[in-house]
């Protein structure tokens, strides 16, 4: 093995010793038009927990290597952090606490088989705001979430949180039901017997690259050393 070759092995060598032991950077982004308040939970509690984010502002957080968690949006929240949607506790901090739905969720496994991470935006505890994890760095890695509708907009008013007649969360079929066919509970606990519902159909149709019931498995992604941003609106 020649010198330069075995200098470029090397190097590439210590890219993924330096990768696989380095702390992984996130970016919330609130894109929205209005106040969002994130909520995170996970080992090391990163960011406390959640912070107020203002439109169009952002924060970066740096979580473990082999992190799991998840972050969501909490919305419409008062002086006491009485949400419309997400809440987490009276205080902006969640710390460990997780949210109330419904709300839509950004799901975080790093380094799952060694080096892949696994990323998706769930909507299996409803929708509140668009979510969207965008990877960057390495090609080929894809967006998980966003949406093309908003589903608060054609949400059953059985299943809508309102804040001043305006619909600001979608519930799913469980929340408001609460039974083992919309739970996907006892003989329905498996990917045959567990059918999509009319909140899971309205959430697919908004927003077809997120898992919008349980047992939806297409809109998990993986990417290999990306940094990521998670977009509120």
């Amino acid at each position: 093995m020649n010198f330069l070759v075995l200098s470029t092995f090397l190097f590439s060598l210590f890219e993924l010793v330096l990768l696989q032991n380095s702390d992984r950077e996130i970016t919330i982004y609130n894109k929205c038009s209005f106040t969002t308040w994130v909520g995170i939970q996970g080992p090391g509690n990163p960011g406390n927990g959640g912070f107020k984010l203002d439109s169009e502002s952002r924060q970066t957080i740096f979580v473990n290597p082999t992190w799991t968690g998840t972050i969501w949006p909490r919305t419409d929240c008062g002086e006491d952090m009485d949400c419309a949607t997400g809440g987490c506790g009276p205080h902006e901090e969640c710390n460990g606490a997780s949210g109330t739905p419904p709300m839509t969720v950004a799901e975080f496994s790093m380094q799952t088989d060694g080096s892949n991470d696994t990323y998706s935006v769930s909507m299996t505890n409803g929708f509140n705001i668009p979510v969207l994890i965008d990877p960057y760095g390495p090609l080929n890695c894809e967006r998980a979430g966003g949406c093309i509708m908003n589903p608060n907009d054609a949400c059953p008013m059985e299943f809508a949180i309102q804040r001043a007649r305006i619909t600001v969360g979608c519930k799913t079929g469980c929340l408001v039901y609460n039974n083992n066919r919309e739970c996907c509970r006892g003989v329905f606990s498996n990917q045959e017997a567990c059918r999509s519902t009319i909140a899971s159909r309205l959430f697919k149709a908004s927003c077809p690259r997120a898992i919008a019931h349980e047992f939806d498995d297409s809109n998990t992604f993986t990417c290999n050393g990306a940094s990521y941003v998670v977009q509120f609106c």
